[in-house]
């Protein structure tokens, strides 16, 4: 957990709604732009109380909240399901976010004709601003489709979990000369493409850097050092919510797994010496009311 020493925070931006323009503002202004991950009702509206920037509804609730070992089993009708919730807790805000949803494996790769219908679904039924795909290659042509559709796409290069065993598992990518180049070369490739932001996973700080000062777009860091336009976390990664190691590039701020194991704990006992519920917890009747309810009982069976 985190030992940093509390700052101060930086001044309150203008109510309203985060927009574009917004996110490319702040990479002009070096103004670090801040997402997180969320899943639900509640941690949209926390996420957007706390300031974030963008809310990302990452496909990564797959192992987060449905508890697959992996993004790829999770469906379009489930992440919409999330979406909507989160969409509708991030914007009882002053000042909403930007909501962002990746379209899930196999929603955009077919066709452009999926591609467009899925990211549509996002934005009518579920209230997203915009999508989020991986990879460069052919997503180029679903990218240039949704946007074309006019619905705004971010990009994601570098470890890209829906292709994680075609880059040879979850591990760091550009890590050599001619897969940083590459790196890059995709990177402005998406910016061409109509891309109005790009996550960048699991890169050396150095070339998520140098990519980030050749694109116009705004970069999202993760496990991609300091020099990107901005950084995203998961929100149980964040808050200490699951058990087990984190990855090596995620500062946990809370303890909450910890913490609700000896809240419950609490509960188990209470409950298994009926010290809950106390008198505190109950509802009265007046005597009367229950003197006529008892008197008019059937007597209990043996």
């Amino acid at each position: 957990m985190s030992t940093r020493p509390h700052r101060p925070a930086p001044a309150t931006p203008a109510p309203g709604k985060v927009a574009l323009p917004d996110l490319l503002l702040q990479k002009q202004r070096h103004e670090p732009i801040v997402m997180i991950t969320a899943y639900d009702a509640p941690s949209g509206h926390t996420a957007a109380e706390a300031g974030v920037d963008i809310v990302l509804v990452g496909d990564s609730a797959a192992m987060t909240v449905l508890g697959h070992d992996s993004t790829m089993p999770i469906t379009v009708d489930e992440m919409l399901v999330l979406t909507a919730a989160a969409a509708r807790g991030a914007s009882r805000t002053e000042r909403a976010p930007l909501v962002v949803a990746d379209l899930p494996f196999m929603s955009f790769q077919p066709s452009d004709r999926d591609a467009i219908l899925a990211a549509g679904r996002f934005v009518k039924e579920a209230g997203a601003d915009a999508v989020k795909v991986e990879g460069a290659g052919p997503t180029l042509d679903r990218i240039r489709a949704i946007t074309g559709a006019g619905i705004p796409v971010m990009g994601h290069l570098g470890l890209t979990p829906q292709s994680a065993t075609a880059l040879g598992g979850f591990r760091a990518q550009g890590r050599t000369a001619v897969a940083a180049l590459q790196l890059l070369e995709d990177a402005q490739a998406v910016e061409r493409a109509g891309a109005f932001a790009l996550v960048l996973e699991c890169v050396p700080s150095e070339i998520a850097t140098a990519i980030s000062e050749r694109v116009a777009i705004p970069t999202i860091g993760i496990g991609a050092g300091g020099g990107t336009d901005g950084q995203v976390l998961v929100w149980h990664d964040l808050l200490g919510i699951s058990a087990g190691t984190s990855p090596r590039f995620v500062e946990q701020y809370a303890d909450l797994h910890q913490t609700a194991l000896e809240a419950i704990g609490h509960y188990v006992n209470d409950v298994r010496t009926r010290a809950f519920p106390a008198t505190r917890h109950t509802y009265a009747i007046a005597d009367d009311e229950l003197a006529e309810f008892e008197a008019k009982l059937p007597a209990v069976a043996r």
